[in-house]
């Protein structure tokens, strides 16, 4: 028997590692979806780089994300191809499913700013997001970008995500809201439940 085969239901290390590399980004992400929310990142995209780290403290993932990409055309290729490379590597992390709640939903505020996300890791790829953005760019950042990250992970991740900004002047305040919020409903899914250890939380078996 090996260390493997001793490892209790539901208690592996819940990491990943994936690489993606096209002719316009090349993106190495890491995820341990059981860590301290620490994170190392570099996309060149200093407001995107703000926002990701939400998703590491709020999600307690601990993210480490590199990514070179056409920053001289625009932000959009590196953003979406975070968003796809993210998706991928927490799908990979966690695995089967077995154990998870599987849904997750948080309000997050911040000022006059409110927002809420749902999340089912379903395994069906859906995204609704109706985000009335106050303003077209966050220093340099698109903010019609903060869709395409969504769309890339949760066709990725093969999770239903729902998103709502239901308040909010500040563009800051409305995206950081958004962000906050998807990684506490994150957290919340991907929390190991006691009393399904080693059972997928569907009526189908699968996920």
């Amino acid at each position: 028997m090996n260390a493997s085969d001793m490892t209790a239901p539901g208690t592996a290390d819940r990491v990943a590692e994936v690489a993606r590399n096209t002719a316009e980004t090349q993106i190495t992400v890491r995820v341990n979806l059981d860590g301290a929310g620490t994170a190392r990142l570099a996309t060149g995209i200093g407001f995107f780089d703000h926002m990701l780290d939400q998703i590491a403290r709020h999600g307690l993932i601990d993210l480490d994300i590199d990514a070179k990409g056409d920053l001289h055309i625009d932000g959009h290729h590196t953003v979406e191809d975070v968003g796809i490379t993210l998706g991928q590597a927490v799908a990979k992390a966690v695995g089967d499913k077995k154990g998870i709640r599987r849904y997750g939903h948080a309000y997050v505020p911040l000022d006059e700013a409110l927002s809420r996300v749902v999340i089912d890791f379903s395994g069906r790829p859906g995204l609704t997001m109706h985000v009335p953005f106050t303003a077209g760019s966050i220093g340099g950042f698109d903010t019609q970008l903060t869709f395409e990250f969504f769309q890339g992970f949760v066709n990725h991740a093969g999770v239903t995500l729902h998103i709502d900004n239901l308040r909010g002047v500040n563009a800051h305040h409305q995206c950081e809201t958004v962000f906050k919020a998807f990684a506490r409903a994150l957290r919340g899914a991907l929390e190991r439940d006691p009393r399904m250890a080693g059972v997928i939380p569907s009526t189908k078996g699968s996920l």
